[in-house]
């Protein structure tokens, strides 16, 4: 598949640093609205930069177009890529509202193109022996899930000095002004809709804590720390923090009723599932305090390296994509699963300071497993 990227900021060098894993995508040319930023992308890709978004759009040797812009930008782009007749994978979020994410998807489906897009972390071996866990009933009927996003006090660390290889700093003002929720919060919904099915309701408060991200520099205040309870179809209930204010947690803890599931890291594409069960010693029970690792299921695509904040394979998602159009089939993360996981993400996000309950509007056909995740 010959793929071509707009946006060449900080994820830009994300996905492009896993190109090596995935000799099936082909890297044809970068596009950005600094024509600059994406000379010295290309240059350091050993790829044709484009004048434009036009041109991209005109080469007919593109298939497929990673939309890795700033999410303000992610409809306006995808629309345009979609109207020129090639598929997209999008970075998180689709969109920055419903109605414009709800309207890319049915664009596709007219269009009869592949609409896909970021996280992409469900697919990792972490996520699917989680999974593979739960439908091997574990830990026996599950009842809740608490999950953590929280990554520090971001606006005291030193974000100024943070650099990816090609020399791309981190965006510090995307960052803040786009939230901490719409930012991180798709990385573990979309394994809690996977595993548990649709949300059927919403409670969530979110709040901007720190108005001064930056001092001496105008930004405009986002939900910096969120809360949200959801009801999934199956019936169960979990609890998702996000903050950037919290010290660094991304663990989820999975709840049933004869023990506990946890992964210490979600970012981490190969950590550990562990399972401790519940003893019962003479009047109590309680958890066994050994937590035994349930056995990892092996991707057979190359090892990633464990490197800074997270071990991501940013283009497993990509591929995934592609493997659908060759094999026409549904992609795992099609179009309305990433369409419902954004309208969890936003009605989290909206949610500023209000606790009105939000029953969602979208669903989407159930995710199957990776095939080596489907062992029995």
């Amino acid at each position: 598949m010959r793929i071509a990227i707009v946006g060449c900021g900080f994820v830009a060098d994300l996905y492009a640093g896993t190109l090596a894993l995935h000799p099936d995508l082909t890297l044809v040319g970068v596009a950005d609205r600094d024509a600059k930023r994406a000379e010295d992308f290309g240059r350091y890709q050993s790829v044709p930069a484009y004048r434009d978004l036009g041109a991209l759009l005109s080469d007919d040797r593109v298939e497929l177009v990673l939309n890795l812009t700033n999410p303000e930008s992610h409809y306006a782009v995808t629309r345009a890529v979609l109207e020129a007749g090639k598929h997209v994978y999008s970075e998180k979020p689709l969109a920055m509202n419903l109605p414009h994410a709800r309207e890319l998807c049915e664009l596709a489906e007219r269009k009869r193109l592949h609409l896909s897009g970021a996280p992409c972390s469900v697919l990792s071996e972490s996520a699917q022996t989680l999974w593979h866990a739960l439908r091997h009933d574990a830990v026996g009927p599950v009842r809740v899930v608490y999950a953590e996003l929280d990554d520090g006090l971001l606006h005291k660390m030193p974000y100024d000095t943070w650099r990816r290889p090609s020399g791309i700093p981190w965006p510090y003002r995307s960052e803040f002004e786009v939230g901490c929720t719409l930012e991180h919060a798709g990385y573990t919904v979309s394994w809690l809709v996977a595993f548990f099915g649709p949300a059927r309701a919403i409670t969530a408060f979110s709040s901007c804590q720190v108005p001064e991200k930056r001092k001496g520099e105008a930004i405009r205040s986002a939900p910096d720390f969120s809360v949200a309870c959801i009801r999934f179809e199956s019936g169960v209930v979990a609890r998702l923090t996000c903050s950037i204010l919290a010290p660094r947690d991304h663990s989820i803890r999975v709840i049933g009723d004869a023990g506990v599931l946890s992964v210490r890291d979600s970012w981490f594409y190969a950590e550990a599932v562990y399972a401790r069960r519940l003893l019962t010693v003479r009047r109590r029970t309680l958890l066994s305090p050994i937590a035994r690792r349930y056995p990892r299921l092996r991707s057979p695509s190359a090892k990633l390296k464990r490197r800074g904040a997270a071990q991501m394979d940013y283009l497993l998602g990509v591929q995934e994509l592609c493997d659908s159009i060759r094999e026409a089939r549904p992609s795992r993360l099609a179009a309305d699963f990433c369409l419902h996981t954004n309208e969890i993400v936003l009605a989290i996000h909206g949610a500023l300071e209000t606790n009105t309950p939000y029953v969602p509007t979208t669903t989407f056909q159930p995710m199957q497993p990776m095939p080596w995740a489907s062992k029995p």
